[in-house]
């Protein structure tokens, strides 16, 4: 199948208003899928769909929805309608704190999980459903590479992305017997507007070595068929930051995933 034949006819990029998400949605539109793009802000959305009907001829919709907020799942299966969903990309996420812990009030921690977390898995367990009995479709989970570790100013941030790691994993083996595909693209330092502003309003200089938005959504697309793990900067069989590779992440999966069957004697 070609991509919009396995992705399509329509995909949902959150978080995409600038960035790696407005990358991805140009790429997914290049590629014949239509678009609903979905951020806080609405106007640089309407830009952004704007830009992508007169490129490249595809519908292209929006919907300004707080990703942080309860009711945003609702919202997204609202703004969805009767549209056929083959491809999500999680793209929201990021966190704007720079803090410790205790030095900002629960609710801005709550806010992060509910985007990284409580969102995600209720628009997976939704779009991953209706793509399991269509047997064809894509979840694409784009995470950091704080997820291999915790540390002081990422505590909550580093914890939701490690959620995210091991939900895309769990994911990857439960849904790729039915055609699903399901890949976490780990990144590390890419140049986002968001990141430029986060070194700036801490006085650090900017990384020249940073990823770029475009390249970052060509490698993602292009990997999603191979799940379940992609980090960025490393090969499959390189463990590097990650602490393990992705071949034997990948491998491991395998294995407790046997295990599993074998307990609940599963097929």
């Amino acid at each position: 199948m070609n991509f919009a034949n396995r992705y399509g006819p329509w995909a949902i990029v959150a978080g995409a208003s600038e960035g790696t998400g407005r990358a991805f949605a140009q790429q997914i539109a290049a590629l014949g899928v239509s678009c609903l793009l979905i951020a806080r802000r609405e106007e640089p959305l309407a830009e952004l769909a704007e830009e992508i009907r007169a490129k490249h001829g595809v519908e292209c919709v929006t919907a300004a929805i707080d990703l942080s907020t309860p009711d945003a799942f609702d919202r997204i299966i609202a703004a969805v309608g009767s549209r056929e969903v083959g491809l999500y990309v999680a793209n929201a996420g990021a966190d704007p704190n720079g803090a410790l812990f205790l030095d900002r009030d629960v609710t801005a921690w709550i806010d992060l999980v509910q985007v990284n977390v409580m969102t995600k898995v209720r628009c997976c367990h939704h779009f991953g459903g209706l793509m399991r009995a269509r047997e064809k479709g894509g979840l694409l989970l784009v995470n950091s590479g704080a997820c291999y570790g915790g540390s002081s100013y990422l505590t909550t941030y580093s914890a939701s992305k490690a959620f995210v790691l091991n939900f895309a994993e769990g994911l990857w083996a439960e849904l790729r017997p039915h055609g699903v595909e399901v890949l976490t693209l780990v990144l590390g330092q890419t140049d986002t507007p968001a990141f430029r502003k986060y070194m700036a309003d801490h006085g650090m200089p900017f990384p020249k070595d940073a990823a770029s938005p475009d390249e970052v959504a060509r490698v993602g697309l292009a990997r999603l068929p191979l799940g379940p793990i992609r980090n960025w900067g490393l090969e499959d069989d390189e463990a590097g930051y990650a602490g393990s590779s992705a071949d034997a992440r990948r491998a491991k999966v395998v294995a407790i995933e046997g295990m599993m069957k074998q307990m609940l004697g599963a097929k």
